[in-house]
């Protein structure tokens, strides 16, 4: 009995300090784990200050400027670009007209060539042939030269569009040269409407070129203005009172 009472007395206030201890401890950690969130909340950002009206309209100002000149730089190249294309045009315009020119000259030369006689030939199977030799022959130097398009090449082989080989080579001639003027003028009239357009285009592109310059400039004089220097200070010099001139009566004689 003197043992189980001791025991009892011994061991039940160790108890009671143990469990004080841990409820200490879990106090303590709930205590932390309550508080924890409130330290570990992160810190609300201030309210952003209002934007400034004036700096808005300055920035959009300055991005506006920024791509007026991009888009007036692209134009300016691209107006350069139709120049070149034009004066390209207007050179194959000269060529096209010099050979239109020589074509006719050469087709006036041989204008008369229906008013003489063909040449007595006799009219055999082999002077037939020998003429559609010449007149095949012909045309695809004519061809090789430029003179004759590849169709009308095939025309001339398949004896169309007023392609006769039974025609004497004189004769032949004069039709051969009147195909080619017909055909540089048609070459030349091509070329005339390509250097219009060429010319109609570089106009547009240099008028849009020139509108995107003015825009560029006024966009940066807005974006940068003039700004009207602040009065100087005024010195100490100047700012120093002058008195007034003491009045004083006339002096009577």
């Amino acid at each position: 009995m003197d043992i189980v009472l001791y025991q009892f007395l011994v061991e039940v206030p160790l108890a009671v300090a143990i469990w004080s201890v841990l409820l200490v401890v879990a106090l303590g950690v709930l205590t932390f784990l309550v508080a924890r969130p409130q330290r570990d909340r992160p810190a609300v950002d201030p309210a952003p200050p209002a934007a400034d009206p004036v700096v808005e309209e300055a920035a959009d100002l300055r991005r506006y400027a920024e791509e007026v000149a991009v888009a007036a730089a692209g134009a300016a190249q691209t107006a350069r670009r139709r120049r070149d294309a034009w004066l390209v045009a207007q050179g194959a315009l000269d060529r096209a007209w010099q050979a239109y020119d020589e074509a006719e000259a050469a087709a006036r030369r041989f204008s008369g060539g229906w008013a003489l006689p063909a040449p007595r030939t006799p009219r055999t199977p082999a002077e037939y042939a020998a003429r559609e030799r010449w007149l095949h022959h012909a045309a695809t130097v004519a061809h090789l030269r430029g003179e004759l398009s590849i169709r009308q090449l095939c025309d001339v082989f398949a004896h169309r569009g007023g392609w006769d080989p039974r025609l004497h080579p004189v004769q032949q001639e004069v039709v051969l040269a009147r195909a080619v003027r017909d055909g540089k003028q048609a070459g030349h009239r091509a070329a005339v409407a390509r250097e219009r357009a060429a010319w109609r285009d570089a106009e547009l592109a240099a008028e849009a070129a020139r509108a995107l310059a003015a825009e560029a400039y006024a966009a940066a004089e807005r974006a940068n203005p003039v700004r009207v220097p602040a009065p100087r200070p005024a010195t100490a010099a100047a700012r120093r009172t002058v008195p007034a001139a003491r009045w004083r009566p006339a002096r009577v004689g």
